[in-house]
């Protein structure tokens, strides 16, 4: 007897920047969060650290007070949204996981209100106005241990993870790691139907005239790509809107988010400004991608060692 197939699933991206507080930005993110779930979204994909405004365009001591457990007050509000609503929430937050020890995270919450576990950024970039090295510890490469209350994922591999919650497998990437096929294909290998990659990225507003459109295009086609090589679905909401820094030009997050399917179509699209984006997913379809492109049954998995060194030139 065959095996059921996997029903389709409808996500839902937040595309939206920050209000002047953590708590005025939560308030708008549930509304959001409702209205996309009345319009029958199972599962909702929030930006990169959504309750905070980019903190890393400078080192600033005083912003590691941002930073909160996952059990703290965000997660837990989000959790009861959840279980209210029956939707699945993929929740990016800056985490305090111990003293002196910060995360950029996101809390995996199933549709039950139940925290499945966190995902904690594994690539950690250090450019001007993004000095996120100062602020973030990178993921483990080990199977880490989950806060009390958190079930473990249900696949794990050299830090990347995957969960099975009510409506599909999904992997969740954060931002830079975008730019890795490598965090890509070992989500895929572990059973995502869809990777998530919450994001924060913008101009630098003097740059944008000259670089601004290859960037968003550069953006957008590396995580196409990732879908179209794995077979898999990819969504990716951005924030948008001008956030500034003393003695800067700011950075503006240019938005641009997007689910594409397992051939890199795009399924919904936004440009700047505020959006809920949403589309249906239908798991028959990575199958049918992957019968008709088998790239990962022609993988040479004998032949990869070399990927272990960083460089192999001379």
């Amino acid at each position: 007897m065959s095996a059921r197939a996997p029903k389709p699933f409808t996500v839902a991206l937040i595309q939206d920047g920050v209000h002047a507080t953590a708590e005025a930005t939560l308030a708008a993110t549930v509304l959001r969060i409702r209205d996309a779930a009345a319009k029958g979204a199972q599962i909702i994909c929030l930006k990169e650290l959504f309750n905070a405004p980019y903190f890393c365009k400078k080192l600033d001591a005083s912003r590691f007070d941002l930073a909160e457990p996952v059990d703290g007050p965000t997660v837990t509000a989000l959790r009861k949204v959840a279980q209210e609503l029956a939707v699945v929430l993929v929740v990016p937050i800056y985490e305090r996981q111990a003293a002196g020890v910060y995360r950029n995270s996101a809390v995996v919450i199933d549709a039950d209100g139940t925290p499945l576990g966190v995902y904690r950024k594994m690539h950690i970039p250090h450019d001007p106005m993004f000095e996120e090295k100062y602020y973030f510890a990178p993921g483990e490469s080990d199977r880490p241990v989950q806060p009390a209350g958190l079930r473990g994922p249900d696949g794990e591999a050299g830090g990347f993870m995957v969960w099975k919650t009510r409506y599909a497998t999904i992997g969740v990437l954060i931002c830079w790691d975008q730019w890795y096929p490598e965090g890509a294909r070992i989500t895929a290998l572990l059973g995502a139907d869809i990777l998530f990659y919450p994001t924060a990225i913008g101009w630098h507003p003097a740059e944008k005239a000259e670089w601004g459109a290859a960037q968003v295009d550069a953006w957008r086609t590396a995580q196409r790509a990732h879908a179209i090589a794995n077979g898999v679905f990819v969504a990716a909401p951005n924030r948008v809107g001008l956030e500034p820094e003393a003695g800067t030009d700011g950075i503006e997050f240019f938005g641009h988010s997007f689910i594409a399917d397992p051939y890199g179509r795009y399924l919904a699209q936004a440009e700047m400004g505020e959006a809920t984006l949403m589309a249906t997913c239908d798991p028959a379809l990575i199958e049918y991608t992957r019968r008709n492109w088998p790239f990962l049954r022609d993988r040479r998995v004998d032949a990869y060692v070399p990927i272990l060194s960083r460089w192999l030139g001379s």
